[in-house]
């Protein structure tokens, strides 16, 4: 019987694929292939080091739906030598289930909106999809095309590849559009099969070359507080320190803050 194809485990089998090949033969204690030298696996060796069939294997990296342990998992991850954002994120998309409030949009309470309006400081809340649900006047003041973009474009995703003020905005767009794509692909990445991420995905590679490259890089990567520099319109170059915290009463969304660096 052959195993049907899910867009998750599409998603699995090409970030697996995209790993193997760059795993180094040395690190797996493998002596050099005569065509690739050090770079890359074949999926046969990944199978007989984590102690799986290589049929199953493949039909792991072809995106079948087959049964899989998070052991076996994890120790397909262990010889891929991956980090431990992205043994959560192939984890997830194995044994995640999407709750059907996934796609149905996530929207910002009065009294979360009042705890925004409160912060004298740069803050906005984004849903599952990393649509922009509500901001306060100081992401305003920052960022002022926020309040005039339409509705269906105010994605923080779609903005950072499609939107050229936001990107003269940030001096260093290159690394910070790559720290966002990953960390999005980590929270997104379960949520593949829904039609709202889907033709989010779809639209942006038609709309942006820059995605197109990037997405195919397969890059994972966990938030983290960090640093962040931008060129405002008229105040020229600030700096703040990037924060994000869950709501209890929403748990779908994220206050982002801009907290000025001392």
């Amino acid at each position: 019987m052959i195993r049907p194809r899910t867009p998750r485990r599409e998603q699995l089998g090409e970030f697996l694929t995209s790993r193997r090949r760059e795993r180094q033969r040395s690190a797996a204690g493998l002596p050099p292939n005569a065509r690739r030298g050090d770079s890359g696996l074949s999926r046969e060796e990944v199978a007989t080091l984590a102690g799986v069939s290589s049929t199953w294997y493949t039909w792991l990296e072809q995106g079948r739906d087959t049964n899989v342990s998070r052991q076996v998992l994890t120790a397909v991850a262990r010889v891929l030598d991956l980090s431990a954002a992205e043994t959560d994120y192939i984890l997830g998309l194995v044994e995640r289930v999407e709750a059907a409030r996934d796609d149905e949009p996530a929207e910002v309470s009065e009294s979360l909106q009042r705890l925004l309006d409160a912060l004298d400081f740069p803050a906005f809340a984004v849903a599952p999809d990393w649509t922009v649900a509500g901001w306060n006047a100081a992401y305003e003041w920052l960022y002022p095309a926020i309040t005039s973009i339409p509705k269906p474009d105010r994605n923080l995703i779609w903005l950072i590849y499609t939107d050229p003020t936001l990107r003269r905005m940030l001096p260093d767009w290159e690394a910070e559009s790559r720290h966002f794509l990953a960390e999005f692909r980590v929270e997104s990445g379960v949520r593949l099969s829904t039609p709202g991420h889907r033709a989010l995905i779809q639209r942006l590679s038609q709309a942006s070359e820059d995605f197109r490259e990037q997405w195919a890089e397969q890059t994972v990567e966990r938030f983290a507080s960090r640093r962040r520099v931008f060129d405002h319109h008229a105040q020229g170059i600030v700096e703040f320190e990037h924060h994000r915290l869950i709501p209890s009463e929403d748990s779908r969304l994220h206050v982002v803050m801009y907290v000025p660096a001392t």
